[in-house]
C-alpha cells in the first residue's frame, strides 16, 4: 500500500512539499548502495564499438520487464549504442515481445542481476536492477495489478457512464430551452463524438516519456469534474452543447490509454483478461446510465441527470489522485535515472527514455497522432473494413438510445425508470460475452500460444466470425418483435443477443488490429476510435428520423441488413487477411 501511495498524484505531491522526506524511494533511504554492476560500470574504462551487444543479465541475454534491447544507429550523435526501447517503440502485440515475456517468466522466479549497459560515449543506461524488480509493473503483485485494473475501469464506466445519462434528460431539456428532439439529443451526440476526438491528443502525450501514463488521467479527469458542475446549472443551451462537449473530451483519457495501462503491467499472454473487463466497463456505462437517471429525472427534474455525473466524478477523482500509481516503464526508469544522478553525482546515468526523448518533435507527434491513423485505414482494405465495421456496430448500439423510447412507452406502457431498466439487457449481453471470451481465452486460446506460439493475426478473429452471425440474429429479434402482442422479454432477448455478438468482435479486434502494424499500434487505436465514435454521434443524431419514418422493424432491419454484410468481411478478413496486408499500399511504403 505504501508503494501504492508513494506513486500516486497525492504522494507525489507530498513528496514535493515535504522537499521527498516521506515516501522515499529506496535510492533516498540512508544506507542505500549502488548495485554492484552499476559501480563496475561506471568504474570500467571499457566502452563497446561497432555492433552493441544487449543488456546482459547473468547468464542470461535478454531484455527486462516490458522493454526490448537492440541495436540501432544515431541515438548519441556520433556513436552506436545500445537501445532500451520505450513501449511507444516497441512491438506491443509482437511475436518477438512474447517470447521475451515466457523468458522473463521463468527468469522473475529468482532474482538474477542485470547488469546495464554502456555506450561508446560512456552513458550507463538506467534499467531495472533484477529480474525481479519491485519497481517494474510486470513484477507487481497480483493484488495491486487487479486494484489498478479495477481503478481503471471504474475510470472508463464513469466517462462512459456520463455519455448515456444524459438520455434521460431529453425532455425536460426540449422543454426548458423549447428545442425540437433532434436539437435534444445534440448534447449527447457531442459527448460521445468528443472522446472519440480526445484520444488524438492524449495518447501520444502519455507515450511522452517525462509525462507518463499518470499527469494525463488526473489533469484531465480534474478538469471534466471542474466542467461537470456548471453544466448541471447552465440556463443556456449552447453553453450545454459546449460543455458537453468539453466533458467528453477530456474525459477521454481513459478510453485512449487504458489498453497501454493494461500492457505495462501483464504479459502479452494474459493482456487480453483486463482488456475483457475494461470493454465490459465501456458497455455498462452506457447501459446503466439511463436506469440512473430515469427515476431520477421523473422524481425531481431534467438537470439530476448531470448532477449525477458530478457525484460519480467527485470520488472517482478522489481514487486517482490517491491511489493511481503510474505504469509507463519509460517514465519510471527515466525518474530512477535523476534519483541515481542525484545520489552520486554522476552525469553518465541516463535512461533510455531520457535519450529517446531528446529526438522527439511536435510535429513527429503531430503526425502520429493526426496523419498517421487516417493514412493506414485509407491505404489498408483490412483496417478500413475493421474500422467501418466497428462503427457500424457501435453506431447501431447508440441507436437504442433513441429507439427504446419508442418502443417501450408506447407499446409496454414502461415509464422513464422502466426504460432506464430496459437498457440492463446491455448489460447481461456483456456479461453473457465476457463468460464466453474468457472461457474461450482460458480453454483454448492461451494453452494454444503455449504450446505453438504465436500464430497469423488472423487466428484472433475466430471470436468475431461467431459475433458477427449474432449481431443480425439479435437485431431482427428486437425489430420484429417489438410490438403489443409480444411480451416485452422477447425484444429484449434480441438486445442481449446483439451486444454478445457485439462485446465478441471489439475484444478481437482490440488484439488483431495491433498485431496488423505494431508499431502504429497507439496510431490504429486512435483512428479506430474516432471513427466508432463519430458514426456513433451521427447514429444518435439520425436513430429517431429512421425509426419513425420507417418503422421500428423496418429501421431496425435496415441496420441488420448492413450488418450482414460484416458476417462475409469477417470471414473475408480471416481467410484473406494476410494476402491483403502484402498487398496494402500502406505495408508497401
Amino acid at each position: 500500500m505504501a508503494d501504492i501511495l508513494r506513486e500516486a498524484p497525492f504522494g507525489q505531491a507530498l513528496r514535493w512539499i515535504s522537499s521527498n522526506r516521506l515516501f522515499q524511494y529506496p535510492e533516498e533511504k540512508a544506507g542505500f548502495e549502488l548495485p554492484l554492476q552499476y559501480t563496475t560500470q561506471l568504474n570500467s574504462e571499457k566502452c563497446l564499438t561497432g555492433n552493441a551487444s544487449p543488456i546482459m543479465r547473468t547468464p542470461t541475454a535478454v531484455s527486462s520487464g516490458d522493454t526490448t534491447i537492440v541495436s540501432v544507429d544515431s541515438d548519441v550523435e556520433g556513436f552506436s549504442v545500445t537501445r532500451t526501447k520505450s513501449r511507444a517503440e516497441t512491438m506491443p502485440y509482437s511475436c518477438e515481445r512474447f517470447e521475451i515475456e515466457q523468458q522473463l517468466a521463468l527468469e522473475r522466479t529468482q532474482t538474477i542481476p542485470i547488469t546495464p549497459k554502456k555506450t561508446t560515449d560512456g552513458i550507463v543506461l538506467v534499467d531495472w536492477y533484477a529480474s525481479d524488480d519491485p519497481a517494474n509493473p510486470q513484477n507487481w503483485s497480483s493484488r495491486k495489478r487487479v486494484f489498478v485494473t479495477v481503478l481503471m475501469c471504474a475510470y472508463t464506466w464513469v466517462v462512459y457512464t456520463g455519455s448515456s445519462i444524459y438520455a434521460a434528460s431529453e425532455i425536460g431539456v426540449m422543454e426548458k430551452f423549447n428545442v425540437n428532439p433532434t436539437e435534444a439529443v445534440l448534447p449527447l451526440s457531442l459527448y460521445v463524438l468528443a472522446y472519440g476526438v480526445g484520444p488524438l491528443v492524449f495518447a501520444p502525450l502519455s507515450e511522452v516519456p517525462i509525462i507518463g501514463r499518470n499527469p494525463v488521467y488526473y489533469l484531465t479527469f480534474i478538469i471534466f469534474f471542474v466542467l461537470s458542475i456548471p453544466t448541471a446549472v447552465l440556463n443556456s443551451f449552447a453553453g450545454l452543447l459546449v460543455l458537453r462537449f468539453l466533458q467528453g473530451f477530456f474525459g477521454s483519457p481513459a478510453l485512449a490509454n487504458a489498453g497501454a495501462t493494461f500492457s505495462d503491467m501483464y504479459s502479452l499472454l494474459y493482456v487480453p483478461y483486463p482488456l475483457g473487463w475494461w470493454v465490459f466497463s465501456a458497455w455498462g456505462g452506457p447501459a446503466v446510465g439511463p436506469l440512473m437517471a430515469g427515476f431520477a429525472v421523473s422524481a425531481k427534474n431534467w438537470r439530476w441527470s448531470l448532477w449525477e455525473i458530478v457525484w460519480m466524478a467527485a470520488p472517482m477523482l478522489i481514487l486517482l489522485l490517491v491511489f493511481m500509481p503510474e505504469t509507463s516503464t519509460p517514465n519510471i526508469l527515466l525518474h530512477r535515472a535523476q534519483r541515481l544522478r542525484k545520489l552520486t553525482g554522476d552525469s553518465r546515468l541516463q535512461a533510455q527514455s531520457e535519450i529517446d526523448q531528446r529526438h522527439l518533435t511536435a510535429s513527429g507527434i503531430l503526425v502520429d497522432a493526426l496523419i498517421k491513423p487516417v493514412e493506414i485505414t485509407i491505404k489498408d482494405p483490412a483496417i478500413l473494413f475493421v474500422n467501418i465495421y466497428t462503427a457500424l456496430f457501435y453506431g447501431i448500439y447508440y441507436t437504442f438510445f433513441e429507439v427504446f423510447p419508442l418502443v417501450f412507452p408506447p407499446m409496454y406502457n414502461f415509464n422513464l425508470g422502466e426504460i432506464g431498466l430496459a437498457f440492463l439487457a446491455c448489460q447481461v449481453g456483456a456479461s453473457i460475452g465476457v463468460f464466453i471470451y474468457f472461457s474461450y481465452l482460458h480453454w483454448y486460446m492461451i494453452p494454444d500460444n503455449i504450446r505453438h506460439g504465436l500464430r497469423e493475426q488472423e487466428h484472433r478473429l475466430v471470436p468475431a466470425i461467431f459475433g458477427s452471425f449474432l449481431l443480425p440474429t439479435g437485431l431482427f429479434i428486437f425489430g420484429w418483435t417489438a410490438r403489443p402482442s409480444i411480451h416485452w422479454i422477447v425484444p429484449l432477448i434480441g438486445v442481449v443477443i446483439f451486444v454478445v455478438g457485439t462485446f465478441l468482435i471489439l475484444q478481437s479486434i482490440f488484439v488483431y488490429v495491433p498485431l496488423s502494424y505494431p508499431k502504429y499500434a497507439a496510431s490504429l487505436f486512435a483512428g479506430n476510435d474516432l471513427v466508432r465514435s463519430a458514426m456513433a454521434a451521427g447514429s444518435i443524431l439520425f436513430a429517431r428520423p429512421l425509426f419513425v419514418n420507417l418503422g421500428v422493424g423496418k429501421g431496425i432491419s435496415v441496420l441488420a441488413g448492413l450488418s450482414v454484410l460484416g458476417i462475409v468481411g469477417m470471414v473475408v478478413i480471416y481467410f484473406t487477411g494476410r494476402k491483403l496486408r502484402a498487398r496494402s499500399k500502406f505495408a508497401q511504403s
